[in-house]
């Protein structure tokens, strides 16, 4: 038989019997719409975290330097590793000054602490849980926080701790609804700044907003807000050449080595992290995403298979006089098998078509209305159907031999 004639005949097949064809189908057209949104959402979960999320949270093609890991699963898994984190010497201004005066590599290095808690006007209005930061002007330039009204704070006001304080948008607008924020006091913590400028709008990212900040010199009252006497959460370097960033994490942690008097035989006891290795962690979860997925579809695709396999022994005790007329004017046993295994095939790639629509679709829709780029690319598109044929060629093996080996007598006889 042509399979072009077989993928026809099928297509008439499922046009007479639309609704025994859906319900026949439906566990394959989940599988794959499935498989596809899945892929969809984690490649534009996999873009937005490293490319967008590592771009404003972490700078790009920076180093940074910790008391411990910014995110790891040891956190949570080994008690011993935590406490041996919590031993370790808080990085301080000191270490900060001695990174900017000895690296030799051009860059921009800054330091930033951060905290939680109350700003209220000279207004009488407050905001709760903002964002506080203590930081050296250069954490402007590495976190691209760009200011849309009045001016970052300077080297020389930072130097001098002068209470100044750039505010994030939202933070401005309820505090000074109507009002220009601009030389107006805010009390931190009881301590008193001055409003010299305000973020450009951030947005949000995992539905946290960036809005919602206020951002000091270090060395100003924020310090005594946000982190112990003298320390600082993190030191920030970023390289002007991104072809220095591995050159630059070499001296850094040479100068935090010997500040820090350790042997060469003893381990560091303060984390030197890239936005890569940040990022870590979401690469161990999009492996196992992507190690799962797999087996997850394999499971519905069984389940869709042994549907199909049912519909088509169906199919062929139905139409057993028609194979028996069939074989009565020379089909061979091979045409009888070929032609049953087309239309589990055809049946089967029709879901697989509708799966892959449905995907794109409900991709699109997360693409809408979340900020994560989530596309399919060709190769899932394919692999989809591909595995839709597939299931529905090892579904019709059993049903096509058994119309295969009908005895032509007994089937035209067959009521």
């Amino acid at each position: 038989m042509n399979i072009w004639e077989g993928v026809a005949l099928a297509l008439i097949q499922i046009r007479t019997e639309r609704l025994k064809s859906f319900f026949s189908v439906l566990g394959v057209i989940i599988s794959v719409m499935f498989l596809i949104v899945v892929v969809g959402v984690v490649e534009g979960m996999d873009r937005y975290i490293k490319e967008d999320f590592a771009d404003r949270v972490y700078g790009l093609n920076t180093v940074t330097v910790r008391r411990r890991p910014s995110i790891s699963f040891e956190m949570i898994t080994q008690g011993e590793q935590w406490r041996e984190w919590s031993r370790r010497r808080n990085l301080n201004l000191d270490d900060f000054a001695i990174i900017r005066e000895r690296l030799t590599v051009p860059a921009r290095v800054g330091v930033e602490s951060r905290g939680r808690g109350q700003i209220e006007g000279d207004n009488g209005r407050a905001v709760e849980n903002v964002v506080l930061i203590g930081a050296s002007p250069e954490i402007f330039l590495i976190r691209k926080l760009d200011v849309d009204r009045g001016r970052p704070f300077s080297a020389q006001e930072a130097d001098k701790g002068i209470p100044v304080v750039v505010l994030g948008k939202s933070t401005a607008e309820t505090l000074f609804e109507g009002l220009n924020p601009l030389e107006r006091t805010v009390r931190i913590r009881g301590f008193p700044f001055r409003v010299i400028g305000v973020l450009e709008e951030q947005g949000s990212i995992l539905g946290q907003s960036r809005d919602n900040r206020a951002i000091a010199p270090a060395s100003s009252p924020m310090a005594r807000v946000v982190a112990p006497r003298g320390a600082v959460d993190e030191i920030v370097i970023q390289p002007l050449d991104p072809a220095d960033l591995r050159e630059a994490m070499l001296q850094i942690e040479a100068l935090i080595r010997v500040r820090n008097r350790l042997r060469p035989s003893e381990p560091n006891d303060f984390e030197i992290e890239t936005a890569e290795d940040s990022l870590g962690f979401w690469d161990r979860i999009s492996q196992i995403l992507f190690l799962a997925l797999p087996g997850l579809v394999a499971i519905s695709l069984v389940v869709g298979g042994i549907v199909i396999m049912n519909i088509m022994l169906v199919s062929v005790l139905e139409r057993t006089r028609e194979i028996g007329v069939r074989k009565a004017v020379g089909a061979r046993r091979r045409d009888i098998l070929v032609q049953v295994l087309i239309e589990s095939a055809t049946l089967s790639g029709v879901g697989a078509g509708s799966g892959v629509l449905a995907g794109i679709a409900l991709t699109g829709l997360v693409r809408a209305v979340s900020p994560m780029n989530a596309t399919v690319g060709p190769q899932w598109i394919s692999l989809g159907v591909f595995m839709g044929v597939a299931v529905g060629l090892v579904a019709g093996v059993y049903p096509a031999a058994r119309a295969a080996r009908l005895n032509p007598v007994d089937a035209l006889r067959h009521e």
